[in-house]
């Protein structure tokens, strides 16, 4: 036999029995516990809102009205409805840039009765601010929206939507502008799939959404076949998806925050997407992902904060994806990639505290990185020359892993000198290999200092 194949054979004999050795030994040691979560994000408080109970009156040019869709229709391109008091009726604006305003948030309320839309927006350049729209019929195949914005160059603003079916509906509207609202679906319409979703963009380009306070819909923000679409500093909870993109290119999702959904973010079927600087905080659902990512490709994921979910980032069918600079912490698994996702490049993220850093279903060994890689907690990293990357590779997702995927009873073990030894021989004795990911260059200390603020001190 030649020498190389009786050192592979040798390496791997050695591995075997270490694992299989780990059945006959107790556990020495146990994953230290995560703590509670110290995350507590600024939402309003969506129950406080007070009604006006007055009758509504709309002025335009001096003369005053109490019907809104009178006073609409008499609003010439360019003027203004002043808006006080409540409005019971639903409302078409069709005269361009016309502003719909209150005179300060709570003045003025459009009430629906529980009908269809409640105001439908067909001319470009209006704009409605400090209005709260609500109460629109209960349909989602007929698409019943408080707010259904059918032209370009819409403003929506400093406004409320609540108890209604989808909120802010886009419908190939162009250079829209969804800024610092407030949306709110009903609590009483279970499951959540049955529910609209808080903003819908469809066919539409060239979109800013900021700003904005979305919950108790289906999906936070929802895109179809959309393009350009910015979408920052939003805040959303209690959903099915945060966010949530389907055929979508060429679009920013930036410093966001998704907590407590069934997903934070999940990205299917686009491409040449910008993912930076997002939070997803306990979002342990059906789906339980901080961000998911499906057929995503030539995208760029990047500093995001993934905590205390089910799997930090679960990576499926995807290729030629950047994920860097993230911190994923306290999830039941960091990473979960699988169905041939063997193409991303991975460094500068620092995984710590997770149950399980990487869970891979794959057929083959992969390398995520060649010259800088990432912090693993779980890792020993030797630092002869103290440049601050390991000397040694690391296999976060190597032997032990297959087996303990296999036989869900041997996890007790994880953390016993046996498999220890496997993990050890994985990283520093190249022969042996096993189907997984593979960090060339693992960092000695994690890049986010600030990791442990997410987590209460005794």
């Amino acid at each position: 036999m030649p020498r190389e194949r009786l050192e592979r054979a040798f390496a791997l004999a050695t591995a075997v029995l270490v694992v299989l050795s780990v059945l006959t030994v107790a556990a020495s040691g146990s994953k230290q516990p995560a703590g509670d979560l110290a995350f507590d994000p600024e939402v309003p408080d969506t129950d406080g809102f007070t009604a006006p109970t007055t009758d509504g009156t709309a002025t335009v040019d001096g003369e005053t009205y109490e019907s809104l869709q009178a006073a609409v229709d008499a609003a010439d391109r360019g003027e203004t409805v002043r808006l006080d008091g409540r409005f019971d009726e639903t409302v078409v604006v069709d005269t361009p840039n016309v502003t719909l305003a209150g005179s300060g948030a709570g003045t003025a309320l459009l009430d629906g009765r529980g009908e269809g839309t409640v105001l439908a927006v067909e001319a470009s350049g209006v704009t409605v601010r400090d209005l709260w729209v609500r109460n629109s019929g209960y349909s989602a195949a007929d698409n019943d929206a408080a707010i259904y914005v059918n032209a370009s160059g819409v403003t929506v603003r400093d406004s409320r939507v609540t108890a209604m079916t989808f909120g802010i509906w886009l419908n190939d509207a162009s250079d829209a502008r969804i800024l610092d609202n407030t949306v709110v679906g009903r609590e009483a319409v279970t499951p959540l799939t049955a529910r609209g979703n808080g903003v819908q963009i469809w066919k539409s380009e060239d979109v800013v959404v900021r700003g904005n306070h979305i919950t108790t819909v289906r999906d936070g923000i929802y895109y179809n076949w959309a393009k350009d679409v910015v979408a920052a500093n939003n805040t959303m909870w209690d959903l099915r998806y945060g966010v949530h993109y389907m055929y979508s290119d060429d679009c920013v999702l930036r410093n966001n925050t998704a907590f407590d959904n069934d997903a934070g973010y999940a990205l299917m079927v686009s491409k040449h997407l910008e993912i930076v600087g997002n939070v997803a905080v306990n979002n342990t659902g059906q789906s339980g992902h901080g961000i998911l990512v499906k057929s995503i490709d030539a995208t760029e994921i990047r500093g995001n904060h993934l905590v205390g979910n089910e799997n930090g980032l679960f990576v499926y069918n995807s290729v030629s994806n950047e994920i860097a600079d993230n911190l994923v912490v306290g999830n039941d698994v960091g990473v979960h990639i699988s169905a041939g996702s063997t193409e991303e490049t991975v460094y500068g993220n620092s995984f710590v505290r997770n149950d399980r850093a990487v869970l891979a279903v794959l057929s083959e060994q992969v390398y995520w990185n060649e010259s800088q890689g990432n912090y693993w907690s779980g890792a020993t990293p030797t630092d002869v020359d103290d440049d601050g990357v390991s000397d040694t590779r690391y296999q976060p997702a190597g032997a032990v892993q297959q087996l303990t995927a296999r036989q869900p009873a041997t996890r007790v073990f994880a953390s016993s000198p046996a498999f220890d030894a496997v993990r050890l021989a994985q990283s520093s004795v190249p022969v042996v290999e096993s189907p997984g990911v593979v960090d060339a260059r693992p960092l000695t200390e994690p890049p986010h200092e600030n990791w442990r603020t997410y987590y209460e001190r005794d």
